[in-house]
């Protein structure tokens, strides 16, 4: 750890980790927000942030790439976001945002009450409560459902932006602006807080750049990977399994269709190409999620729905790879001899690709604290995940991603943090918001 390191957990390290604490204790999986978000809004009162509170509207909603088209089918009641701002010095220069979400994916499987907070099991259980902090016994990992991704983070820009707050007041930095730390609803279902943030401003003033404190290893990531979201309806015709030969069974039929959809993958691998994913062996990957048929083991199934998942390159729109999809799968019907019984029906959440160039001014103040702080690996990444990032850059705000925790243990039973990172977080998004307001 670094003396500038140091400063930052000597002053606020208790404390964060007393908040860390807190924010995964609430079971905020998607719809359930308002009580954690009380509570963040409580906890930036207390710390001296002017806040606001803001619930998306689906209607603002409706028609954004990322939504569905009916304002019905978006999920906005009761599901606060949460902004806290503070002024430093005259609060006429640069303003920067510091953002994260509060809203965590279910943790499913329940505990077997073996406290092993080594990280995700072999058995896919959760080895302690995922919605009590856990620690190691050394006291240098927190385990808990939002350790990783994306709670840590959250804590992480409040006590950056209220150290360098503290260091602008006792004149320690000149500085003239303004740092926004936002705890946003609904990133897992499309980032329904952030949009709406990024659409229309819920608090006063404009944003030049943002930071998003996803689980990044402390890299500095500036290109985020797309997803197209899609179900497929594979219809054939019933039999008694004792004269199967009298029925067209759509689990055979989907076999076929996985093929196609095993070698398009292939295929954009090959020739789809971006230089910051290069280090990915399957950089736009085409997972199949869910698969369901059948209504009896001894009858040939009609019936088949699967959905899938594809990666959309930066550069490249959902509706680009979407038409790509339907194309390939049309062919591959036709070409079978059962055009009519294959249908392919987006879904209503979608993530849209981003990126911004590596020169951006936050994305060199991010590369300059991390030097600063001791750390390597400055050079910008592109990643295979989506984030809030994309909303902001659609909106003329350069954001970057840099954050505590890897991405490797979001969604796992026993996620986990190093906390020695969570601290160099908050420490090094501090200088760098000094940096980029300087």
């Amino acid at each position: 750890m670094t003396d500038l390191s140091a400063g930052f957990t000597e002053r606020y390290g208790e404390d964060l980790r007393a908040f860390v604490e807190r924010l995964v204790s609430f079971e905020s999986t998607p719809g359930a927000e308002a009580g954690v978000q009380s509570f963040v809004r409580g906890h930036l009162d207390a710390l001296g942030f002017e806040t606001d509170e803001w619930e998306a509207d689906p209607e603002r909603l409706a028609g954004h790439p990322s939504f569905p088209d009916t304002p019905a089918e978006i999920a906005t009641a009761g599901r606060p976001s949460v902004a806290g701002v503070l002024e430093l010095g005259s609060g006429e220069g640069r303003t920067l945002l510091l953002n994260g979400h509060v809203d965590v994916v279910p943790a499913s499987d329940a505990s077997d009450g073996d406290a092993d907070t080594d990280g995700p099991s072999a058995d896919g259980a959760w080895h302690s409560d995922p919605f009590t902090p856990t620690w190691s016994e050394d006291g240098g990992r927190l385990t808990a459902r939002g350790a990783a991704d994306m709670k840590s983070g959250v804590a992480a820009c409040v006590y950056a932006a209220r150290y360098l707050a503290d260091r602008v007041e006792a004149g320690e930095v000149d500085l003239d602006g303004r740092i926004v730390v936002e705890c946003v609803a609904g990133e897992e279902e499309g980032g329904i807080g952030a949009a709406a943030s990024a659409l229309d401003a819920p608090y006063p003033g404009e944003r030049d750049a943002a930071i998003v404190a996803e689980p990044t290893e402390l890299r500095p990531v500036v290109a985020s990977e797309g997803s197209l979201m899609v179900r497929l309806d594979v219809r054939g015709r019933s039999a008694h399994a004792a004269t199967a030969w009298r029925g067209a069974s759509a689990l055979d039929r989907f076999e076929v269709v996985h093929d196609a959809l095993r070698a398009l993958e292939t295929e954009r691998t090959d020739t789809v190409t971006h230089p910051l994913y290069e280090r990915f062996p399957t950089p736009w990957p085409l997972v199949v999620g869910t698969v369901e048929a059948g209504e009896w083991a001894s009858t040939v199934p009609a019936r088949l729905t699967a959905e899938l998942r594809v990666g959309v390159a930066p550069g490249e729109t959902v509706a680009e790879v979407e038409s790509t999809v339907r194309e390939r799968l049309a062919a591959t019907a036709r070409e079978a001899g059962w055009p009519d019984a294959l249908s392919v029906e987006r879904l209503g959440i979608q993530f849209e690709a981003s990126e911004i160039a590596p020169d951006e001014p936050v994305v060199e103040s991010v590369q300059a604290s991390m030097t600063e702080h001791g750390l390597a690996g400055t050079d910008p990444l592109g990643v295979t995940y989506g984030a809030d990032a994309r909303h902001y850059i659609d909106a003329g705000v350069p954001t970057v991603l840099f954050g505590p925790g890897t991405i490797d243990q979001a969604h796992f039973p026993n996620e986990t943090v190093e906390w020695a990172e969570v601290l160099t977080a908050g420490a090094t998004l501090a200088t760098a918001a000094e940096r980029y307001l300087s």
